[in-house]
C-alpha cells in the first residue's frame, strides 16, 4: 500500500511559519537578555547559560566564547539523553531548540563585543538592577513564548521532564532546585552579592515565563465540547493519561444534547491538549480555566492507569427531549442554526 502525500492547507502552512518564527523570535530573545544583559555586567544565572557563565568564570573570564560553547555542549548531551528516556515526540519538540539558543548566544556575543568595541562598555554597565530587570524580563518572556507554542529551549528542561517521567516528582519543583543549584555553586567562582542578584533574576524570569505561557504550579481545568468526544475522551485517557468527566448539557440554540468532556491537567500539558484537540476536530469549543487547587488521584494522590478497553464506554445523550424542546421553539422552526440572522 503506497503512501500518500496530504498537501497541506493554507491554513496549516499559516500555522506552522507562526509556530518556527515564534520558536526563533524566542530563543532569540532569551539569547539577547543572557548575552547583552546579563552576562557582559558579570552577573549569572540558572541554566545550561548560568553552566556556560560558570565554566568561563573558573577556567577563564576573559574567553566569552568559553559560554556558547558549554551551552552548546549541555544542550546536544542532555539533548540526547531525552531522546533516548523520554522518545521521539520529545525529540522533535526540542531539537530546534537545542541548536536555536546556543547559535543565538553566539551570534548575540559577537554583538556585544561589536557594541563594547565602539562604545568602550557593554550595555547597561554600572547599572546591574538595570540589566537584571531588562534581562530576566526579556528572558523570561522569550522562554515563555516558546513554552506556550508547544516547543522547548531543550538544556535544564529536561532532567525534570526525565524525573517527572520515572518518579513522578513534579516538574517545576526539579526546574526550581536544579536553576538554584546552579546559580549557587557559582559562589565557588564570584561573590556573594553576585549570586543574591543570580537568585533575584532567576525568580523575575520565572514570573515573567508563568505570565507568558501556561506553565507553573497552577493547573488547568478545560472544558470541550464537540461532536468527536469519544475520540477525544480516548486520547485524553490513553495519551495524556488523566482524568475524564462527561457533563450532560443542552445548547441555548437548538436545545440539543452534547457532552461536555471536562478536565484537568498539569500546565505543561495544556497546549498539548489543545493541539490533539484541534487535531481530532478543528471545530471543537475549547475552554481553559484556572484551578488553584487540585485534590484527587493523579495529583494529590497516586495515579492508577486502566485499558481504555475495560471502562465502561458512555452511551450517546438522547435528543429525544431537544427535538421536542425545538419543536416549540419559534426560533428553531424558522430553520436558522446561527449562521444567519
Amino acid at each position: 500500500m503506497k503512501l500518500q502525500w496530504k498537501k497541506p492547507t493554507r491554513r496549516q502552512v499559516q500555522r506552522f511559519l507562526v509556530y518556527c518564527l515564534i520558536v526563533m523570535a524566542g530563543n532569540a530573545a532569551a539569547a539577547a537578555a543572557s548575552t547583552l544583559f546579563i552576562i557582559p555586567n558579570g552577573l549569572v544565572m540558572g541554566g545550561t547559560t548560568g553552566l556556560g557563565i560558570f565554566v568561563r568564570n573558573l577556567v577563564d573570564e576573559q574567553n566569552e566564547w568559553l559560554v556558547s560553547f558549554t551551552v552548546y555542549a549541555a544542550n546536544i548531551i542532555l539533548f540526547i539523553l531525552g531522546a533516548i528516556l523520554l522518545g521521539k515526540k520529545f525529540a522533535l519538540a526540542t531539537f530546534a531548540g537545542t541548536l536555536l539558543y546556543p547559535s543565538f548566544v553566539s551570534l548575540f556575543t559577537y554583538v556585544n563585543n561589536v557594541y563594547v568595541a565602539a562604545y568602550g562598555q557593554p550595555i547597561a554597565a554600572d547599572d546591574p538592577w538595570l540589566a537584571i530587570i531588562c534581562g530576566s524580563v526579556m528572558f523570561g518572556a522569550g522562554i515563555g513564548c516558546v513554552v506556550r507554542v508547544g516547543a522547548s529551549t531543550g538544556g535544564t528542561d529536561i532532567p525534570p521532564l526525565i524525573l517527572h517521567k520515572f518518579f513522578n516528582i513534579p516538574v517545576a519543583v526539579t526546574l526550581w532546585a536544579l536553576d538554584l543549584t546552579i546559580v549557587l555553586i557559582q559562589l565557588i567562582v564570584v561573590p556573594l552579592d553576585t549570586v543574591l542578584y543570580g537568585v533575584v533574576i532567576t525568580i523575575f524570569a520565572s514570573v515573567v515565563v508563568d505570565l507568558v505561557s501556561p506553565i507553573g504550579l497552577r493547573k488547568r481545568q478545560v472544558q470541550i465540547v464537540s461532536a468527536q468526544w469519544r475520540e477525544i475522551r480516548a486520547m485524553i485517557l490513553n495519551e495524556l493519561h488523566r482524568g475524564v468527566t462527561l457533563l450532560h448539557a443542552r445548547t441555548g440554540f437548538l436545545q440539543k444534547e452534547r457532552y461536555v468532556i471536562m478536565t484537568v491537567v498539569s500546565n505543561r500539558e495544556v497546549v498539548r491538549l489543545r493541539n490533539a484537540v484541534q487535531a481530532i476536530d478543528p471545530e471543537a469549543f475549547f475552554t481553559v480555566s484556572v484551578v488553584s487547587e487540585v485534590r484527587g488521584r493523579g495529583f494529590s494522590s497516586e495515579k492508577i492507569l486502566l485499558p481504555l478497553s475495560e471502562e465502561r464506554d458512555a452511551e450517546e445523550p438522547s435528543d429525544a427531549y431537544a427535538e421536542s424542546a425545538a419543536a416549540k421553539d419559534p426560533v428553531a422552526q424558522n430553520g436558522t442554526d446561527g449562521k444567519g440572522v
